[in-house]
């Protein structure tokens, strides 16, 4: 149950990993995450759902759909997760934030001068090119402002590994 959302509303991958209630004219609606970009033609406020979430809103034959979506803060079992993206060390790192209740707004890592913002890409990783703060504390902070601290999430790529932390919901 994932979809693909349009350029202006992904804003660079802001809304990878947001859930979003989806309501059909005839008033079925489903939550869906979103995972990816939609590819052109998609219009602000249009999203791309997969082929299991648009069955639950009408026929597959039907093609486009109109909708309405809204952004959630559903319940969500277990907590976040960090993931080190593949070729990172402690010299290079990228660090995706997973399992997020609400859309992560902000990745900081702790320096030896306090805490360092570090960009994010349009894939969704918070690249550290120099390497400061791989391996080190991190503090993810979603699009309400709360922020959470983690530390001891080693430098192993490809890795989900747990955090024993979650957003609290809006």
């Amino acid at each position: 149950m994932v979809a693909a959302m349009n350029v202006t509303d992904y804003e660079s991958a802001k809304a990878c990993g947001a859930y979003v209630l989806v309501r059909a004219a005839s008033g079925a609606t489903i939550t869906v995450r979103i995972v990816n970009e939609c590819p052109w033609p998609c219009a602000p406020g249009q999203l791309d759902l997969s082929r299991q979430a648009f069955a639950k809103l009408a026929d597959l034959s039907v093609g486009r759909l109109p909708i309405t979506w809204s952004l959630l803060s559903p319940d969500l079992p277990g907590t976040i997760a960090v993931r080190y993206k593949t070729g990172s060390t402690k010299w290079w790192c990228g660090i995706q934030v997973i399992g997020h209740r609400n859309p992560v707004a902000a990745l900081e890592v702790r320096t030896a001068d306090g805490w360092r913002r570090l960009p994010r890409t349009d894939y969704n990783y918070f690249l550290s090119a120099d390497g400061t703060g791989c391996g080190g504390a991190l503090r993810i902070t979603d699009i309400y402002g709360e922020r959470l601290t983690v530390d001891g999430i080693a430098v192993q790529p490809d890795v989900a590994q747990p955090t024993g932390i979650q957003f609290a919901r809006h």
